[in-house]
């Protein structure tokens, strides 16, 4: 995929027979590639009321609230074949300057059972701590690149236990693989009676050659009984309905999710790191916030 000139954004839709193609045109282009796509922090929006958020203002180099955040540890590939171990560690997740950094190393490591891992980082949730059906989920965030690196921002249905996955539903709001640096992938997953999964996803492409590592930009879906729209920074790219899921498929987005912020090395969609893959890789989260919906 490409771009059909300086200033455009280019979007295809996939997986659910939305086959048209759309481009938008950004207003003000010089002074957006001027002062970087989307780079400014954003209000909330209007209409919304704020009910949780994580400003990442703790002490320095601390690890990340453990009233707000937990961990999901361990190195079983996650379904995806993914190369590197989840870990706790400071060294893997930890505040910098006003913001949570989630490091990807290159490094020995032993899980506790012996097994050998050439990666760590760190998956970040809040499950059983922060749970919301429906309102605007945004993150703003400064993506880490490279071949193989797969960083995401992402929230699971809090009866993931008992329901499994894809029954609990999955909303992916950002989702990069490192070989395509310049393309946020929004997805819905959920469970399907002729097929494994039952999806829709959609990506959008930064104008004139841009890379989500250059600069922060704000991830946001707003998610409404039978909706869930996605935004990269203010563009609105995807737009999916209960009324157009996938034949077969069935609507799960009804009930609590809660948010998963990680970055994954290797796996089955980005493939492996390979030599020009630099470590350590960042990902850096401005903030995180959740709203309410619309009064």
């Amino acid at each position: 995929m490409g771009l059909l000139g300086q200033g455009a954004v280019y979007l295809r839709f996939g997986l659910a027979g939305l086959k048209t193609r759309h481009y938008i045109w950004l207003l003000a282009v010089g002074t957006l590639l001027s002062s970087g796509w989307g780079a400014q922090k954003q209000k909330g929006p209007e209409g919304y009321t704020l009910v949780w958020s994580d400003e990442f203002n703790g002490k320095e180099g601390s690890l990340p609230d453990a009233s707000k955040w937990t961990y999901d540890i361990g190195g079983s590939g996650w379904g995806n074949h993914e190369l590197e171990y989840y870990t706790n560690r400071a060294e893997n997740a930890r505040i910098e300057d006003g913001k949570l950094v989630i490091t990807a190393r290159q490094e020995p490591y032993a899980g506790p059972d012996g097994a050998k891992f050439n990666y760590t980082s760190a998956r970040l949730k809040t499950e059983g701590l922060f749970s919301q059906t429906y309102g605007r989920f945004e993150a703003r965030i400064k993506l880490p690149a490279g071949q193989g690196i797969w960083p995401a921002f992402w929230m699971l249905g809090e009866n993931i236990g008992s329901a499994g996955w894809p029954k609990c539903g999955e909303i992916d709001i950002m989702e990069n693989a490192g070989k395509e640096p310049g393309i946020n992938h929004g997805s819905l997953h959920g469970p399907s009676s002729t097929s494994p999964t039952s999806d829709q996803t959609a990506t959008i492409t930064l104008p004139a050659g841009q890379k989500l590592s250059d600069d922060f930009h704000v991830y946001a879906v707003e998610w409404e009984p039978g909706m869930v729209r996605f935004y990269l920074d203010s563009n609105l790219y995807a737009t999916f309905a209960a009324a157009q899921w996938p034949a077969g498929g069935r609507w799960v987005f009804d009930h609590r999710f809660f948010l998963i912020l990680n970055v994954a090395v290797g796996g089955d969609w980005p493939g492996s790191p390979d030599t020009a893959t630099v470590f350590p890789q960042r990902m850096l989260v401005d903030y995180v916030r959740v709203y309410k919906g619309k009064t």
